[in-house]
C-alpha cells in the first residue's frame, strides 16, 4: 500500500468518524477541504478505500455548505481519474487510445457519440427542482436513434432532479444507464421503452432522492439499476409504509366477517334485479329498528335502511 493510499484512508476514517460522532459542520467541511486540497488519488485508491462512495454521499447533506465542499471533492477527483484516463489511453501504439469494446458489441449497437470535457466541474447552481436537458442546453443527440437518444432524454430530466452534478457528468450517467438498458432488453423493445420509463419515474419521486443520488455517485451502478424490480427502486420510506399496510391487511384478514344473507325480496333500485345480499346492525339505540346494509350482486350498488 502506498503512501497516498494510507493517507487517504486515514483522511476517510477521520471523515466517517465525525459524521458518526455528529461533528459540527466546519469541523467536516474543514476535513473535505482537505480531501480537496491535499490529496490526488487514482481510480484504483478511490475504489479500494471506497472514498468515492464515503464523500459521495455527503453531497445530499441537509447542511448546505457541506454538500457543496462534498461536491466540489467529487467533482476535482472525478476530473483527475478521468485525466488519469486520458494519459493511460494515449500510450498505447502510435497515441491512439486504446479500444476494449469487443468486435461482437460494436456490431450489436453504434457506440454513442463522445460527450465534450468541459474545462469546468464546478456544481449546478441553478433551480435543481426544475432541471431538464432542455433547460440545461444539453444535446442528447448521442445516437443515430431517435428513441434511443429520446431514452437518454429522459433518464437526464430524472438524474438532474434535484441534483447540483455539472450538465456533462448527468448526461455521462444518463448515456451509461440507457446503453445498460439497450443491452439488457435487447435493444429497442416494449420491455427497453418501459423500464426507462419506470426508471425515470421512481428518480422523480420526491420521498425518493437517495436513488439519483446512489446512481450518480456509483454506489448503484447502470447495470444493476436497470434490473432493480418496482420494490428495489422504491425508498426506504415508502417500503416501510408497504409492510405496514400488508400487516394491516393480514389482520384484518383474519378478523371474521358477518356472514351475509341473500334475498330474494329485495329489488336493486339500479338495475332492478332481485340478487340483494344483506346485513342487519344495531346502529342505534337499543328500542330503534335495526339498520339493514345491503349490497346487488349483480350491478354492485349499495345502499341502508332502517
Amino acid at each position: 500500500m502506498s503512501s497516498q493510499q494510507r493517507e487517504l484512508e486515514s483522511r476517510i476514517k477521520a471523515l466517517h468518524k465525525a459524521q458518526a460522532e455528529k461533528s459540527p459542520a466546519a469541523s467536516i467541511i474543514s476535513l473535505l477541504e482537505g480531501l480537496k486540497k491535499d490529496v490526488r488519488p487514482t481510480e484504483e485508491m478511490l475504489r479500494t478505500t471506497k472514498a468515492g462512495l464515503v464523500v459521495g454521499k455527503l453531497r445530499g447533506h441537509t447542511n448546505k455548505d457541506i454538500g457543496k465542499a462534498a461536491n466540489e471533492v467529487v467533482a476535482k477527483w472525478r476530473k483527475i481519474v478521468e485525466e488519469e484516463k486520458r494519459a493511460k489511453g494515449l500510450s498505447a501504439p502510435g497515441g491512439r487510445p486504446r479500444d476494449s469494446a469487443s468486435p461482437a458489441s460494436k456490431a450489436a449497437s453504434p457506440a454513442p457519440k463522445p460527450v465534450p470535457t468541459t474545462s469546468s466541474k464546478k456544481a449546478y447552481e441553478g433551480n435543481t427542482e426544475t432541471r431538464k436537458f432542455t433547460t440545461d442546453k444539453v444535446d442528447i443527440k448521442r445516437t443515430d436513434s431517435q428513441i434511443r437518444n429520446n431514452c437518454i432524454g429522459v433518464l437526464y430530466n430524472g438524474l438532474a432532479y434535484r441534483s447540483t452534478e455539472p450538465e456533462d457528468t448527468v448526461l455521462i450517467k444518463a448515456m451509461a444507464v440507457e446503453a445498460a438498458a439497450f443491452k439488457t432488453y435487447k435493444g429497442e423493445t416494449q420491455a427497453y421503452k418501459e423500464k426507462v420509463r419506470s426508471l425515470f419515474q421512481n428518480l422523480k419521486v420526491k420521498n425518493n432522492a437517495d436513488l439519483g443520488r446512489n446512481v450518480m455517485s456509483g454506489a448503484i451502478t447502470p447495470e444493476k439499476f436497470v434490473v432493480m424490480t418496482s420494490k428495489q427502486l422504491q425508498s426506504a420510506e415508502q417500503r416501510k409504509l408497504d409492510a405496514e399496510l400488508e400487516e394491516e391487511n393480514m389482520k384484518k384478514a383474519q378478523v371474521p366477517m358477518v356472514e351475509k344473507s341473500i334475498s330474494d325480496s329485495l329489488e336493486c333500485s339500479g338495475c332492478k334485479k332481485k340478487m340483494v345480499s344483506y346485513t342487519q346492525a344495531q346502529t342505534r339505540s337499543a328500542d330503534e329498528p335495526m339498520t339493514t346494509f345491503c349490497e346487488c350482486m349483480n350491478c354492485g350498488k349499495h345502499w341502508k335502511f332502517s
